[in-house]
């Protein structure tokens, strides 16, 4: 296998990691401390093309491979975990199963939209009573004459306080367990929508994560994305493709944290010389080097095999996710561990990296059911 990134890949790795160090990191402390949501830059990103990086260019999108969106999101990542997730969210949630599964319609309708970030995109699937078993889900559509009439509440959404354009899954038919499940486009104006609680986050926490509700929201019926009956499918294959960026989410945060790390190790000095000359610290950033090396290899190689086109590449893409992110968490405690007293305040952003870090094993799946997944698919 060749491991050399492509000139395309280079150029947009080099383009992404500038964009971050001049525009996001000045304000990556900010935003995690106000929670303000970081439009400013979004639209600058969405004019890059970061927004639709995977959208065919014919809907306004750059036409990247999604190797490139990991390379894409591990560098802003790397400086701003919540602006990576965002953009992440708006390329693998929202644009991705409309894209994969949507007509044509819908895919000039919405894509063109979600690119330029004229409308942000979000995904509803997490319940209040149904997180990692999605087909415990309880929202319901039931169609009557040419609208579905939704109802439910979905909780931890992701740029759902800023977004336009909602990908919701619900039950058409509950008796069929989750194979009565079907998705929907839900446009923000529609009535019965709302949004509900914003959830003040540990980390992560400018991402306008808040409740969706739908109480008798009526949605178009042409507004169905697939077909009846597909949501667990498509539910499914939108979390593998996604969990392939969360992955890269992880790296990009412990890359950060192992930046600062060395760059405090050469800064501070104990024993009358700088930490990174004694033996311990030089083991940790080893460790911590090797870790992310790894965990950026099972990344990039779940993306090569969604793009060169393997049906099933569940197994892949949950290890990669299940692996940065333990990594990350590993990591990031190790660099607020070498940074002593000071990685415990918030005047180094190594304590910022720790408390974003331990999303990363919560969404998209938990760890837990990564190995199931990882499990299933090695006993097949």
């Amino acid at each position: 296998m060749d491991f050399e990134l492509t000139n395309d890949q280079k150029m947009l790795q080099k383009e992404v990691r500038n964009f971050a160090e001049t525009e996001l990191e000045p304000v990556a402390a900010e935003i995690d401390k106000s929670g303000e949501f970081p439009w400013d830059n979004i639209k600058k990103m969405a004019e890059l093309g970061l927004l639709g990086i995977i959208v065919p260019e014919k809907y306004g999108g750059a036409e990247f491979d999604f190797v490139s969106l990991a390379i894409a999101i591990e560098e802003i990542s790397r400086v701003c975990a919540t602006t990576g997730v965002i953009v992440a969210v708006n390329n693998s949630l929202a644009s991705y199963p409309i894209m994969q599964f949507g007509s044509e319609e819908q895919k000039k309708k919405y894509l063109p939209l979600l690119s330029s970030a004229e409308k942000l995109g979000a995904i509803g699937i997490t319940e209040p009573n149904a997180g990692s078993d999605v087909a415990a889900m309880e929202t319901t559509a039931k169609l009557e004459g040419d609208y579905y009439i939704l109802n439910g509440t979905k909780r931890f959404i992701t740029n759902a306080g800023e977004a336009g354009i909602f990908v919701v899954f619900a039950y058409t038919n509950k008796e069929l367990g989750y194979k009565g499940m079907s998705v929907f486009i839900v446009e923000r104006d529609t009535p019965g929508f709302s949004l509900g609680k914003h959830e003040d986050l540990m980390g992560i926490r400018a991402t306008a994560n808040c409740e969706l509700i739908f109480e008798d929201c009526k949605i178009p019926k042409e507004n169905l994305l697939g077909q009846e009956g597909q949501g667990f499918k498509i539910c499914m294959n939108t979390l593998d493709v996604s969990r392939i960026d969360i992955g890269a989410q992880a790296v990009g945060i412990a890359q950060g944290a192992l930046d600062e790390s060395i760059k405090y190790s050469k800064e501070r000095k104990a024993f009358g010389k700088p930490i990174c000359k004694l033996e311990m610290i030089q083991d940790m950033l080893a460790e911590m080097a090797t870790k992310i090396q790894a965990a950026r290899l099972l990344v990039y190689y779940a993306g090569y095999c969604k793009d060169k086109g393997m049906t099933r590449f569940s197994k892949e893409s949950a290890m990669s996710k299940y692996y940065a992110s333990k990594i990350a968490v590993d990591v990031t405690r190790e660099a607020v561990q070498i940074h002593g007293g000071y990685g415990y305040t918030k005047d180094y952003p190594v304590e910022r990296f720790y408390r974003d870090a331990k999303i990363l094993e919560l969404y998209e799946g938990t760890s837990e059911i990564q190995k199931v997944v990882i499990a299933r698919e090695l006993i097949k």
